[in-house]
């Protein structure tokens, strides 16, 4: 099931202390990027968030957002006297090393991580509220990834299959095209009034019949094509994957367009490069 690195999903909870909420936003990147931004209470959640994401997501930048709202009714804060007593103290050692330092601010010093307390909320209580809250998160997130996913997979399908039908033109084309370039040739060399050897006329025309047959471009055309069709069905991670086999499907119609001998073959390399262009933008947002 293809994935797209291109997502958001936001979920809410409300509990007896007041409300919980996440914001996951992803984008495409080329590794596993993770960043959060977590209320000072809650920062030493980060690491098992971290590895509860990598169990969901592969790849992409990933920016997960946690607000945390408490009821005034539900709770009374309280102060830390101690934690601020220690940033009073900083604070005034700091001030000595200054000739005109400005006066702390008692509101200041509340507004400094951990100095504000609420002791009716069991931290244990909230780190799980938001360990779970963030699991369901993440499968929306899934979710919505899955969906876009399939959305460029039908993108990059429906690409193939002009793709497919542009090869399959040139195929049943071709033995028309040579019979007419070799006749061409024989026209042209009629002009010499004999004066060729047959055998090393037949020998050129051989040579010049190698130079433009394509069928092994052709070939490996449909097999790339078959290869990213049966990678679309796969569950598993498959950006990079098709990433490189849309630089072979290139590769074969560059060479495709550089033997071709008529205009109608040229036209068909470079409709196909066109189409290539097109799924590689595409398959830069898959995971």
């Amino acid at each position: 099931m293809p994935l797209s690195m291109t997502a958001f999903a936001r979920t809410q909870t409300r509990h007896d202390w007041g409300t919980l909420s996440w914001e996951i936003r992803s984008i495409n990147h080329r590794y596993l990027e993770t960043n959060f931004r977590l209320p000072d209470t809650l920062r030493g959640l980060e690491m098992p968030l971290r590895e509860q994401t990598r169990k969901f997501v592969q790849r992409g930048k990933i920016d997960s957002v946690l607000r945390v709202e408490f009821d005034n009714t539900s709770s009374e804060p309280g102060v830390n006297v101690e934690l601020a007593q220690k940033y009073i103290a900083a604070g005034e050692a700091i001030a000595q090393l200054i000739a005109t330092p400005a006066p702390i601010y008692p509101l200041d010093i509340l507004d400094k991580p951990g100095v504000m307390t609420d002791d009716t909320i069991d931290p244990n209580e909230l780190q799980a509220a938001t360990k779970e809250l963030y699991q369901h998160t993440l499968e929306q997130l899934v979710e919505a990834r899955a969906r876009e996913g399939n959305k460029l997979a039908d993108f990059i399908r429906q690409r193939l299959t002009e793709a497919t039908h542009h090869v399959r033109t040139v195929r049943k084309n071709m033995p028309e095209l040579m019979a007419a370039q070799r006749q061409k040739l024989i026209n042209k060399l009629a002009e010499f009034n004999g004066q060729l050897d047959n055998e090393r006329l037949e020998q050129e025309l051989v040579y010049i019949a190698q130079k433009a047959d394509v069928d092994e471009e052709l070939d490996r055309l449909e097999i790339h094509i078959s290869e990213i069709n049966r990678v679309l069905k796969n569950n598993k991670p498959m950006g990079r994957r098709l990433d490189f086999l849309l630089q072979e499907l290139n590769r074969e119609a560059n060479t495709l367009s550089s033997k071709s001998f008529a205009s109608s073959t040229t036209g068909a390399a470079v409709e196909i490069k066109v189409l290539i262009e097109q799924m590689r933008e595409q398959i830069q947002n898959l995971e």
